[in-house]
């Protein structure tokens, strides 16, 4: 991908179509740090939270009635009771069996607003399939977190059985993006009632050199599908892909196999051991074709490997909630970070390669590879 924008005309012309493949446009002037696992996410957004002045947005597919929960639902109120506004969104199906109503009455007490997306209803007995399954953070409009880590404590292993953390990835970025999250959240947040009131209009100064951008997606936008096909068919070198739950569809499939067959270094990091089993039987049903391709598949050996990253010719990265599925694709609200800036993409293809250290490669049967 890097030797293909080398002119400017050609950067100017893959910028346009990126762009228009996700829905978003670049924004620069970011800081963006790299968040591995649940324990430095929850103390990175802890500190936020505790330290917020003016404002909190939490979004978040699960938040669970447990220490993890507990710790931040206290934050959350603290901070409201301080007279900061405080903004929940939680997913109907995510928390259902994770935590009740009555969870939140302390934060509700406090002043804090909690609203829930999509619970079922009669008129629609098949609309409860639409989920939002974001991870999100945004503090005072000065820092912002995107992730997969749900609020669980799931996510931190259980020592004491010897299950180890679970393995996820996200991001803390600073500069003019975090507006970008904010108006992402505010979308889905006036779609449950009234709006939130209007930020400052003060602009977010720049914070660094990074830039970025923020694909927020909803039902049957597509943006992230796009953007996946896009990047499967621009890289030139290397495209190295984690996902939680990996169920291909056909287009997206062959633009892998193609890449492949073209001589990138295509690889999939993928659970050895899923929370959800069936998803993990239709994962393995779709490696054969990719296998014969040439793409190099591997299985993580750990507790649980919950990450969403893409990495492209260590010039482009991708983190966020979205799964590589179509679920994740059309049917739900999510939202991921495209970031284009080579230090970056090389810390996060660091960490990949880190990650194949304890990860088993799936090989074809001598009998069943290609001829």
């Amino acid at each position: 991908m890097s030797a293909a924008l080398a002119t400017a005309p050609a950067r100017l012309l893959a910028a346009q179509a990126f762009s228009r493949a996700a829905g978003a446009p670049l924004v620069d002037g970011n800081a963006v740090e790299l968040l591995h696992d649940a324990a430095a996410h929850f103390e990175a957004w802890l500190a936020a939270i505790r330290g917020a002045q003016r404002c909190v947005l939490l979004e978040n597919y699960i938040v669970r009635d447990d220490a993890v929960g507990r710790e931040f639902r206290d934050a959350l109120a603290e901070r409201a009771r301080a007279g900061v506004r405080v903004a929940v969104i939680r997913d109907w199906l995510g928390c259902l069996g994770q935590s009740r109503a009555s969870f939140w009455q302390p934060l509700l007490a406090a002043g804090g607003e909690v609203r829930v997306y999509n619970p079922p209803h009669a008129a629609s007995p098949f609309g409860w399939i639409s989920r939002d399954h974001r991870k999100l953070l945004v503090v005072d409009g000065r820092v912002g977190f995107v992730s997969g880590v749900c609020l669980s404590a799931k996510w931190l292993g259980n020592p004491a059985r010897g299950v180890a953390p679970w393995r996820d990835t996200g991001v803390a970025i600073r500069g003019p993006a975090v507006a970008e999250l904010e108006r992402a959240f505010a979308e889905i947040w006036a779609g449950l009632g009234p709006p939130l009131p209007p930020a400052p209009a003060s602009a977010v100064p720049p914070a660094g050199g990074i830039a970025l951008r923020v694909i927020a997606t909803q039902p049957s936008t597509a943006g992230m599908l796009r953007l996946d096909q896009l990047i499967a068919a621009m890289a030139r070198r290397t495209l190295w892909l984690t996902d939680a739950y990996f169920v291909g569809v056909a287009s997206y499939v062959q633009a892998l196999a193609a890449a492949a067959r073209d001589g990138v270094d295509v690889r999939l990091l993928v659970p050895g051991a899923s929370d959800v089993p069936v998803v993990a039987a239709l994962s393995r049903a779709g490696y054969r074709p990719l296998l014969e391709a040439g793409v190099r598949v591997f299985e993580w050996n750990g507790s649980m490997l919950h990450a969403k990253t893409a990495v492209a010719d260590e010039q482009w990265a991708r983190v966020g909630s979205t799964n590589l599925n179509a679920a994740s694709w059309m049917g739900n609200c999510e939202l991921d970070v495209a970031v284009e800036d080579a230090g970056f993409a090389a810390a996060l293809a660091a960490q990949y390669e880190r990650d194949l250290g304890n990860a088993t490669e799936v090989v074809l049967s001598a009998r069943r590879r290609p001829r």
